[in-house]
């Protein structure tokens, strides 16, 4: 029995070393990818076959490639193309999953802008419009190489876009502020768009629908648009005609028939979010409002990375501290402690890391209060622990009733505080919920960590013979 106890201990230890090991060089290959410079803006051009015919996908969509993917792969063989240097630069600079090192930083963090944008004052958009211009704006900075770049509400009415790697903050304001321009226009035959058939403004409506049994598009056009787009169905039947937003294809429709009364359907291999997707692309064109740029501001990448480096100096110095502090006041008990909230933090890493959840400096002081909190929950248990000895209990019953008591007293204030976390998650922004997102984490991993592993570790060491209560704080 001893002989297994002891097995199991070891396991366990080699679990947490392992986990330790995860966090700090992570598993397998994840390339390192870096934001595009906002100097350089990307070239696209339309993917065509051999015969000049213009390539589309299931949705109807042209095919769109980078002008540098094409020239590489026109590199005579033998010769090393610019493409295949830049892979192989990206390969020594690979990382692993779950590594500390593939962890997503956030703007305080990495440096970069953010913009806050909202409608001119006194409109009030509506849930699908304001769906519409998040849509528009992240199809602008895609197509400008902002590809790090995230888009997300605030509030009711307020849009708010952080890109990585940038610095100017008025330049990125001025290139992505104005709303896309979304037209239908004729498609050439070597697939380079023609004249303008129907402007974007002139879409009343576009959303996704069922019909027999498939998913569609379905476009619904003002009175100006019904007459524009009536002609040019008629002009152009079984030719292609493409949905622009700026210069940037985004789908190339097949005209099966004239359509004269302002409602047109788009069909294709959809499912509902691709469908979804594609309407929100084609409202985002006729948006009835005007975005203004009303916060913005940016964070220098020196700033950044000093942030992040004192951060974690003091956040690791900290860290010993308690560590100390666990071994020397609880002896046996807070050596087991340590070893457990060295697997909580590397859990935190990993989860961090695998599930791209970016991390600020506000998400820093949030795992560092849930290490103070697993270490709380700690505290609590040893010091009923020790109250069970000096009453005269075993050490293992003392165990067993430490917890127990313990119990109510650490789910109590973590579960408030998961409450707040859950409010601040709801109603906050930018570091505010990135704050609540690492806070909620490191209080689930903690209280898995003290309740679970810690108390797995002292009935194991209790089991393989080490049971004089001086060693668990009695006297």
């Amino acid at each position: 029995m001893k002989g297994k106890n002891v097995f199991i201990l070891l396991l366990v230890l080699i679990a947490i070393a392992a986990l330790t090991a995860v966090a700090l060089l992570g598993v397998g290959n994840v390339p390192s990818t870096d934001s595009a410079s906002s100097d350089d803006e990307p070239q696209f051009e339309l993917m065509t076959d051999e015969n000049g015919e213009l390539v589309t996908d299931e949705n109807g969509s042209a095919q769109i490639v980078p002008i540098a993917t094409t020239e590489a792969a026109t590199s005579a063989e033998g010769e090393t193309s610019e493409s295949e240097s830049a892979t192989e630069t990206t390969t020594e600079e690979r990382i692993g999953y779950g590594g500390y090192k593939n962890i997503k930083l956030g703007l305080d963090l990495k440096g970069g802008v953010y913009i806050v944008y909202g409608p001119e004052e006194g409109v009030t958009p509506s849930d699908d419009e304001m769906a519409a211009a998040i849509s528009m704006l992240q199809q602008r900075v895609e197509y400008k190489g902002y590809y790090d770049a995230e888009v997300s509400q605030e509030g009711t009415n307020k849009i708010r876009v952080e890109i990585p790697g940038v610095e100017d903050a008025a330049a990125v304001v001025e290139e992505i502020g104005e709303a896309a321009h979304l037209t239908f226009r004729a498609m050439n035959d070597d697939g380079t768009p023609g004249e303008v058939l129907v402007d974007g403004t002139n879409v009343a409506d576009a959303d996704k629908a069922y019909q027999n049994n498939t998913v569609v598009v379905t476009l619904t056009f003002d009175e100006a648009g019904r007459q524009a787009f009536a002609t040019a169905t008629q002009n152009n039947i079984g030719k292609q005609i493409g949905i622009y937003m700026d210069d940037m294809l985004i789908s190339a429709p097949t005209v099966n028939q004239a359509i004269t009364d302002g409602n047109a359907v788009i069909t294709g291999d959809f499912d509902a979010e691709s469908a979804e997707d594609l309407a929100a692309k084609i409202r985002s064109g006729s948006l009835p409002f005007s975005l203004r740029a009303l916060e913005y501001n940016a964070v220098g990448a020196r700033l950044g990375a000093d942030s992040l480096s004192t951060s974690v100096k003091a956040g690791a110095v900290g860290v010993i501290l308690v560590l100390l502090f666990m071994l020397i006041v609880y002896r046996v008990p807070g050596l087991l402690a340590d070893i457990a909230l060295v697997g909580y933090t590397a859990i935190n890493i990993i989860v961090l890391s695998l599930f791209g959840i970016s991390l600020t400096l506000p998400g820093v002081a949030g795992i560092v209060l849930g290490i103070g909190m697993a270490v709380d929950a700690n505290v609590i248990v040893f010091e009923r622990i020790k109250e069970e000895i000096r009453a005269g209990k075993s050490v293992k019953t003392a165990i067993h009733n430490g917890f127990d008591r313990a119990l109510s007293a650490i789910l109590d204030g973590n579960i408030t505080t998961l409450i707040a976390c859950a409010v601040l998650l709801w109603l906050g922004t930018g570091p505010i919920k990135g704050f609540a997102q690492t806070l909620i984490l490191s209080i689930v991993v903690s209280m898995f960590s003290a309740l679970v592993v810690t108390r797995i570790l002292l009935n194991l060491c209790v089991n393989i013979g080490i049971k004089s209560p001086k060693l668990y704080g009695g006297k």
